[in-house]
C-alpha cells in the first residue's frame, strides 16, 4: 500500500461514537487504520484472569465485529510495548500521522512523550485531543491561573464554564467508511496475550431517568442499588462523557457533582503528578504508620469482624464493584482503625476495581486519609457500627455479602472502635503537629 494513510489509536476511549481523536483523524484526507494495542507495561503483574482485560478484549471485539459487518472495515490489535509496535506499523504502512486522546496518568504522559519523541524522528506527525473529560489541564483554574485544590469553588467556575460548545459531539461514527477497507487487520486472543477469561464481568450501563431522579435520595444506601453502574464504562471510554453531561444535567445535581469530582481529582494528578505516590499534603507523610501485614491481609479478605467493612471487602473481591459510601468506611476503615498507609489500600483498590482509575482512585483515598485536596479533616473517623444505623439499619446489604456474620464463626472486631480512634489522633497529631 502506498497511498499515505493516518493512524488512530484507542486507549481509554473504546467506541466510535463522539470521539474526539477518531473524528480529527476520519477529518484529516486521509484513509485511518484503527489500532489497539494490549501494552505489556500495563499487563505486567495483572492477574490472568483480570476482569477489566476481559472487557477490553470483548469490547475490542465487539467494535471489529461492528466494522466488518456494517462498513466492511477492521480494526488492529496488536500485544506489545507501543513504541516497537508503531516501528511495526509504520515499517508496513506509509504513515503520516498518529492520532489519539490525551491520557493524563503519569505513565501514559511519559509514554506519549516517548512516541511523540520517535515518531519525529520518523517525520511522522503526533495528534492528541481532549476526550475523556469535558474540561482538563488549565481549563477550571483560578483567576491568577494556578488550579484549585478545593472541590467547591472548582465545582462552580466548571458550572460557569459549561457550554454548548463544551459539550458538543464530535462526528467520528458519521465518517467511518474512512477507515482503512482491509478486514484482514492484526487480531489476538485472550492467550496470545496471557490470559484466560474472568468470570467477573463489567455491568452493563443504561440510563435510567428514574434512578437518576431518585440519586441523591438513595445513593447513600448500598442495599438500593441506587448508583448508575457508570464509572467502568468512563474509565475505559465505552460512553461519551459529553453525552452523559448533556443526558444527566437537568435531571440530578447531585449525579453531576459526581462527574465534576471525577474532573476535579483528574485535573489534581495533571497539576501535581506527585500525588500519584505522595500526599497533597507532605507534612501527612510523616504519619508513623503501623502496617501490620497480618491485619492488611484480613482487611483484603473481609474478616475485620466490623460486618460493613467486610461487607465491602468481599462485594469487592467477588464482583470487581464496591458501593460509594462503603469504599469511605473501607477506606477509613484502613487508614485510620487499623494505622495502615493509605498507599496499601490504594494498590488494593487498583487490582480489584472494575472502574479504577488512578485520579479517582488517589483523590479519594487521600481524601479519607485527610491527606489530599479538599480533604476530610484527620479527626473525621467513620463508625462502622454508626455507619450500619444511618445506611443499612435493616442488614440488607450486609446480609448479601457477610452470610456468617451472626453466627459463632464470624470474628470478633480486631479492634476497639474507642481505642482505634485515640491511637489514630496521637498518630497524626505527632506528625502533622
Amino acid at each position: 500500500m502506498t497511498i499515505p494513510l493516518v493512524v488512530f489509536w484507542f486507549r481509554r476511549d473504546l467506541r466510535l461514537h463522539d470521539n474526539a481523536g477518531l473524528a480529527q483523524a476520519l477529518a484529516s484526507g486521509h484513509a485511518v487504520l484503527p489500532v489497539f494495542i494490549f501494552d505489556t507495561n500495563i499487563l505486567t503483574g495483572l492477574p490472568q484472569d483480570d476482569a477489566r482485560v476481559t472487557f477490553i478484549f470483548d469490547t475490542l471485539q465487539a467494535l471489529r465485529a461492528q466494522l466488518e459487518h456494517k462498513y466492511d472495515r477492521s480494526l488492529a490489535i496488536y500485544y506489545g510495548k507501543p513504541l516497537e509496535v508503531l516501528e511495526r506499523i509504520l515499517h508496513l504502512y506509509p504513515v503520516t500521522a498518529v492520532y489519539t486522546n490525551h491520557d493524563y496518568e503519569p505513565y501514559a504522559r511519559e509514554r506519549d512523550d516517548a512516541v511523540r519523541q520517535w515518531l519525529s524522528t520518523q517525520s511522522v506527525a503526533f495528534y492528541s485531543y481532549k476526550d475523556q473529560v469535558v474540561f482538563e489541564k488549565n481549563e477550571v483554574v483560578k483567576e491568577d491561573g494556578n488550579p484549585y485544590s478545593v472541590y467547591t469553588p472548582y465545582m462552580r467556575k466548571w458550572r460557569s464554564l459549561l457550554n454548548d460548545v463544551a459539550l458538543a459531539m464530535n462526528p467520528s461514527i458519521e465518517r467511518l467508511s474512512g477507515f482503512v477497507k482491509r478486514p484482514s487487520l492484526p487480531n489476538v486472543t485472550l492467550a496470545d496475550i496471557g490470559f484466560i477469561r474472568s468470570a467477573i464481568s463489567v455491568p452493563p450501563y443504561q440510563l435510567n431517568i428514574g434512578k437518576l431522579q431518585r440519586y441523591a435520595a438513595d445513593r447513600d444506601f448500598p442495599a438500593r442499588q441506587g448508583t448508575s453502574q457508570l464509572a467502568p464504562h468512563l474509565r475505559f471510554g465505552t460512553v461519551s462523557i459529553r453525552q452523559i453531561v448533556q443526558q444527566t444535567l437537568n435531571i440530578s445535581d447531585s449525579f453531576c457533582n459526581e462527574l465534576i469530582w471525577r474532573e476535579f481529582f483528574s485535573q489534581i494528578l495533571w497539576h501535581f503528578p506527585q500525588t500519584a505516590y505522595k500526599s497533597f499534603k507532605p507534612q501527612y507523610d510523616r504519619i508513623r504508620w503501623r502496617n501490620d501485614a497480618a491485619e492488611f491481609q484480613r482487611w483484603c479478605e473481609g474478616t475485620t469482624g466490623y460486618p460493613l467493612v467486610d461487607a465491602g471487602m468481599r462485594q469487592l473481591n467477588a464482583t470487581g464493584s464496591m458501593h460509594n459510601r462503603i469504599r469511605m468506611v473501607t477506606a477509613s476503615f484502613l487508614c485510620k482503625h487499623l494505622l495502615i498507609d493509605w498507599r496499601w489500600g490504594e494498590a488494593y483498590f487498583a487490582r480489584q476495581l472494575l472502574d479504577y482509575d488512578m485520579a479517582s482512585n488517589i483523590g479519594n483515598w487521600q481524601w479519607v486519609a485527610g491527606c489530599g485536596a479538599d480533604a476530610a479533616p484527620y479527626f473525621r473517623i467513620f463508625n462502622p457500627t454508626t455507619q450500619i444505623e444511618k445506611f443499612d439499619q435493616h442488614f440488607e446489604y450486609i446480609q448479601t455479602w457477610v452470610h456468617d456474620w451472626h453466627t459463632f464463626t464470624y470474628p470478633a472486631p480486631m479492634v476497639d472502635h474507642a481505642t482505634a480512634r485515640a491511637r489514630c489522633f496521637d498518630a497524626y497529631r505527632e506528625a502533622i503537629g
